[in-house]
């Protein structure tokens, strides 16, 4: 009897529900205090993925076969590198406008 192959939906859920329990597991064993805002985002979208399979609605936000967004992904490296006691590897500069008439 021959065994079907994975849902790459079910494993791309399955990766991601890891990474998030992960990232909240090195967060506490290194005794780093994740602010409000990222506890929250980190229990939204597992529960999220939990629910849907995957944690973002509109198709342009992320792949076909993914469970996080871009965006989502990008916030759970800065969470992982943060309880690991990197610094920031990401490096976005906010966006400021410059004064009228300056060029």
């Amino acid at each position: 009897m021959k065994r079907k192959p994975p849902d790459p939906k079910a494993l791309a859920k399955r990766a991601a529900l890891n990474a998030l329990q992960r990232a909240r597991r090195q967060a506490d064993r290194a005794g780093v205090k994740l602010s409000d805002w990222e506890g929250e985002f980190l229990g939204s979208v597992e529960g999220r993925l939990k629910t849907y399979g995957r944690a973002f609605g509109d198709p342009e936000k992320g792949g076909r076969g993914q469970a996080l967004s871009v965006l989502q992904h990008v916030k759970l490296k800065e969470i992982s590198a943060k309880a690991k006691g990197e610094p920031a590897a990401m490096g976005r500069k906010p966006f400021r406008r410059k004064p009228k008439g300056s060029s």
